[in-house]
């Protein structure tokens, strides 16, 4: 994973792209021009340090503690 979030935003867009892809769904789909492009504006914010990510063990957390 680590080695993964390393490689330049154009390529994990296209893996991600992929991984989606491949995931067990009835009907198959492609994603539009308007996914790939918002896939690869937020790569950028990241690769930038544009966004601040939070981790998701905090997310769940807050989420446990709001039910």
């Amino acid at each position: 994973m680590k080695q993964a979030l390393e490689l330049p935003s154009q390529m994990r867009a296209f893996i991600a792209k992929k991984l989606l892809e491949s995931l067990d769904f009835e009907k198959s789909f492609d994603l539009s021009d308007e996914w790939k492009e918002e896939i690869s504006k937020r790569c950028r914010q990241i690769d930038e340090d544009e966004i601040q990510l939070t981790p998701s063990d905090q997310i769940f957390a807050e989420a446990a503690k709001r039910l």
